[in-house]
């Protein structure tokens, strides 16, 4: 039996004041899915992400996301109700320099932090561990941390709240070269071990073999995601 998709793309175009428009012929992913597209820059990688998330609407086209049409979304509360199941990894989240590392994880939970409510913070120290954070630097100051430790942050709230589809937006844009494949090995575990759909929109070719699953690159001129290399077959 195959599962319905978690994310339904479908004949999308969108003007976002670039060269041409975003266009998207098809794409869906089911869960346990790991699919890494190229072909996105920054600014229509975070126009796309505005359109999974019902931010914004397609000037035509369809995307359904956990089975509902996001121009069928009426209201606040409903769009945040059809974001439950959204991990967002992505420089453009906010990490809080002057707060620890387990503080700023703690906030996908509560706005206790100083100090963190103890409920919560036995939930923060394991997201901080299954992203890959060292426990010494769980109570240093994100202000102190690198480019790498920030994205793990990113990557443990995007996990918090228990997310079915895990979209990854540049991830390595900031990384220095060196931890580049580690992240999305790490990425990619913690997506599969969860049974998450992953989507990661990356230019970067040594993330994406380290992510591993399907690779496509997006032919802008017609919308296509054309594949990658050898996995051709896997879409033949």
């Amino acid at each position: 039996m195959t599962s319905a998709p978690l994310l339904d793309v479908q004949g999308l175009v969108k003007d976002y004041q670039a060269l041409r428009p975003l266009r998207i012929k098809s794409l869906a992913l089911a869960p346990g899915d790991v699919v890494a597209v190229s072909g996105l820059d920054a600014a229509a990688a975070q126009t796309f992400v505005h359109l999974v998330t019902g931010a914004t609407l397609p000037d035509s086209g369809e995307i359904a996301l956990f089975g509902q049409n996001t121009r069928a979304i009426t209201d606040g509360e409903a769009w945040l109700k059809s974001l439950d199941g959204v991990g967002m990894v992505t420089s453009r989240g906010v990490v809080v320099e002057m707060f620890t590392v387990l503080q700023n994880i703690a906030m996908s939970f509560t706005l206790e932090v100083d100090p963190i409510d103890p409920e919560v913070l036995p939930k923060a120290a394991a997201l901080a561990r299954d992203a890959g954070l060292d426990e010494a630097t769980f109570n240093v100051a994100a202000g102190r941390m690198l480019a790498d430790a920030h994205m793990r942050i990113h990557l443990a709230r995007a996990l918090a709240l228990g997310p079915r589809l895990l979209i990854a937006e540049h991830p390595s844009a900031s990384l220095p070269r060196e931890t580049v494949g580690a992240f999305g090995a790490d990425l990619a575990r913690l997506a599969r071990s969860r049974g998450l759909a992953l989507l990661a929109l990356t230019a970067d070719d040594d993330l994406a073999k380290a992510i591993g699953g399907q690779r496509v690159e997006l032919v802008a001129a017609t919308g296509e995601l054309k594949p990658v290399g050898f996995l051709k077959k896997l879409f033949s």
